[in-house]
């Protein structure tokens, strides 16, 4: 009978502490989150708690077993510009003049800021989805913007390419391939992984600084390092706002701040968000090999420039035989793509032709006239030389449709880009890259500069020149000396028997060196031959 009454209390001493430690575990609970005051729990803050406004108080005298509360599921935001500010992180309560010049800027130029948005329409749902895996701060998701105005083939006169642009050492360094099918750097997966690995190292490398570690995204870590240990020896402060950096790089970090900052409030700004649905918007497909991207749009039911923008990737018109072997497509394509993609046997997906050597044939003279180059022919036909004989029979891989309706392939967007005037007082000069060549000395001698030679050609500076390659040259116009009204126009003289260059320039009343300079290679020649052709510009006088 003693042991039954000596248990009885014991039990039910345990249960009263149990219950004593529950209520207790839940007032100190209550108690921190009753600390935090309304300036603290932001809007990242209320994410991370899982909306705990929304969460019924819990009353303590009530015995926990009475009721079960059940948590409501977080609805996801449908506009992505909600989700991204959610994911703020950096301190951007900030005012420099540094900053304030790019807030004025971004701020009075709204249009601007939708164009990068539709722009960015494709990726940024993704860019954001991989951002939070990683941890990083959701304002890097505007980075593109800053890097290319999310123009997924922006190129630059550093040889930077993409929407995240990265030179090319740095692009091989973190896995992107660079060949004449595929650029890496402009995979919108490839070159988003490679920049968050990038940032990632840079952020530990300067000891969780994200200022720092962007600057040197922008200039390279070897900047950033000297010009802090620069300050350090100066007993001068080491943040971002202090240090002795390139131009370029002290505009960059207030360039991103300024965007998050708008964005982050556009009202204040007198700005409305470009709606982007907080979705994905497209699917990766794994085609298995090498496919048509003609043939791709064909079967998904869209246009091949949106095959394009979703694969900048791919330089040509078709997919790399060497991968990746995977295409994106609009996430309501997909699976129809899919369905007709299972359907094609593999010697369909991309066309071929036989092509028999004939005497004066060489490689590189096979490649050009089927759009395609030496490595790929010697790739293809197992050839480990560039001999090959009269006879031979070569498997050629080419377009399925003209070349001319792959618009976004790195051959058409050259054409498009050296077609286009920068203004209407410059005729347009057709030149062949010669042995010896640079930018400088064909930039000096049309009386331009490297860089705008370079842009008209949607080259780097440093980008190699080949002999024979072509190039754009756009002359300004000379105003005419008459009062009357004067255009200049383009005309395509052949030279007749007994005419030299100088004959030619008399004739049109213009001078002989203008004569020389628009037509180099004729130029060049001792002597010129009947047949050849000129390039003139020859002002028409009118009254």
């Amino acid at each position: 009978m003693t042991y039954k009454i000596f248990w009885i209390c014991l039990a039910s001493f345990a249960l009263s502490a149990c219950q004593t430690t529950s209520q207790l575990e839940q007032s100190t609970a209550s108690d921190t989150i009753s600390e935090l005051d309304d300036d603290q729990v932001s809007e990242a803050t209320t994410e991370q708690l899982g909306f705990i406004d929304t969460v019924p108080a819990i009353e303590t005298e009530k015995d926990p077993s009475d009721s079960v509360i059940v948590l409501a599921e977080p609805k996801e935001p449908e506009d992505l510009w909600v989700r991204l500010r959610a994911g703020y992180q950096l301190d951007l309560d900030i005012d420099r003049p540094r900053l304030s010049s790019q807030i004025r800027w971004f701020s009075s130029h709204p249009s601007y800021l939708d164009r990068v948005s539709k722009r960015g329409e494709r990726y940024l749902y993704y860019i954001v989805d991989e951002l939070e895996k990683a941890g990083i701060p959701s304002e890097i998701a505007l980075l593109p913007i800053v890097e290319s105005g999310f123009d997924p083939f922006g190129y630059s006169h550093g040889r930077a390419s993409g929407p995240w642009q990265f030179i090319p050492s740095t692009g091989q360094m973190y896995g992107l391939d660079q060949t004449w099918w595929y650029d890496g750097r402009r995979d919108i997966i490839g070159s988003t992984q490679a920049a968050i690995a990038y940032l990632t190292r840079l952020h530990k490398m300067f000891d969780g600084n994200w200022f720092h570690a962007l600057a040197s995204y922008n200039s390279g870590e070897g900047t950033v390092m000297r010009a802090i240990r620069k300050n350090k020896k100066a007993g001068l402060p080491t943040d971002f706002w202090s240090l002795d950096l390139p131009k370029e790089t002290r505009a960059y970090v207030p360039k991103l701040i300024a965007l998050a900052k708008i964005l982050k409030d556009p009202e204040q700004y007198n700005y409305t968000t470009y709606f982007i649905p907080n979705k994905p918007y497209f699917d990766v497909v794994n085609i298995g090999g090498q496919l048509d991207l003609a043939q791709a749009a064909d079967m998904a039911g869209v246009s091949i420039d949106e095959v394009y923008l979703l694969n900048p990737g791919f330089n040509q018109w078709a997919t790399s035989p060497d991968g990746p072997h995977r295409l994106l497509m609009p996430i309501s394509k997909a699976k129809s793509f899919r369905t007709k993609l299972a359907q094609i046997p593999d010697n369909e997906r991309v066309t071929w032709v036989r092509y028999t050597v004939k005497a004066g044939d060489n490689l590189l003279l096979v490649a050009k006239q089927h759009n395609t180059t030496v490595n790929v022919l010697q790739d293809v036909n197992k050839i480990s030389s560039t001999m090959i004989r009269v006879g031979q029979e070569l498997m050629i891989p080419v377009a399925g449709n003209k070349i001319e309706s792959y618009t976004l392939s790195s051959h058409q967007r050259l054409l498009a880009k050296q077609s286009r005037a920068p203004n209407r007082n410059r005729i347009k000069i057709n030149y062949t890259v010669n042995a010896g060549d640079s930018l400088w000395l064909i930039a000096n001698k049309y009386d331009t500069d490297s860089k705008t030679l370079a842009r008209w050609n949607n080259m780097g500076l440093g980008d190699p020149l080949h002999p024979g390659k072509k190039l754009v040259v756009w002359l300004k116009s000379k105003p005419a000396e008459s009062t009357s009204r004067s255009v200049m126009k383009k005309v395509i003289y052949t030279i007749r028997s007994g005419e030299s260059l100088a004959v030619v320039a008399n004739k049109f009343n213009v001078s002989l060196n203008d004569v020389r300079d628009w037509n180099p290679k004729v130029s060049s020649q001792k002597y010129v031959q009947p047949g050849d052709k000129v390039t003139l510009l020859v002002n028409v006088v009118g009254g």
